[in-house]
């Protein structure tokens, strides 16, 4: 019969030890792997998210800060992330879920457009995007202004369709909106930029 008792002290105590060293280990492995994953998908975003996120805040450090905090949601929910899905709209959909929690998330989600509800909504038009309209445009100071006037919300979806090339279907998942709702702002979006640059581009718009 085998006797705990006859053990030394220090093997005793040793033995718990390095049980739990080795389960850390185990899970240390775990993470570094799961990092290094969530790093080769992230870190390509992280132009893409930061403009995103000075649209949304206006701010550079805000916007700074929104990215931040976006990535350490986004790493610490990874092991949910279903691998075959839009990864890049699961960042975008973070990184707006977390910028409604701020202050002026708060803010603008109480803002109502006329474009959210049902009975306002437009055909998609199928003229030149604003990325399009980029491409030919030599002055950057006009289109940019020009998207400082569109409504946040116009804005938001234009930016997420036509220069984060982000499906439709992607986009109503990260705005949480219907998919008819997402069409109706980007047509709306696209029409009214058109007009505000309009004097810029004069009949090649």
């Amino acid at each position: 019969m085998f006797n705990n008792q006859c053990l030394p002290v220090y093997a005793v105590s040793l033995q718990p030890r390095n049980l739990r060293r080795t389960e850390a280990l185990r899970t240390m492995s775990s993470a570094t792997t799961r990092s290094t994953a969530f790093e080769q998908l992230a870190i390509p975003l992280f132009a893409a998210l930061y403009n995103h996120a000075f649209w949304l805040t206006r701010n550079q450090a805000e916007a700074e800060d929104l990215v931040q905090e976006t990535f350490s949601k986004a790493l610490r929910a990874f092991d949910s992330f279903q691998s075959g899905s839009n990864f890049k709209a699961w960042m975008f959909r973070i990184l707006r879920n977390t910028f409604l929690t701020t202050r002026t998330g708060i803010a603008a989600s109480r803002t109502v457009f006329l474009e959210d509800h049902p009975d306002a909504l437009d055909t998609p038009a199928a003229d030149p995007t604003p990325e399009d309209t980029l491409i030919r445009l030599d002055n950057q100071a006009a289109l940019h202004a020009a998207l400082e006037q569109l409504q946040p919300s116009l804005r938001e979806a234009l930016l997420l369709c036509d220069v984060d090339e982000i499906k439709y279907r992607d986009i109503a998942l990260i705005l949480d909106v219907p998919i008819g709702t997402v069409m109706s702002r980007i047509s709306r979006a696209r029409r009214t930029l058109r007009q505000l640059l309009q004097p810029h581009l004069g009949e090649s718009l």
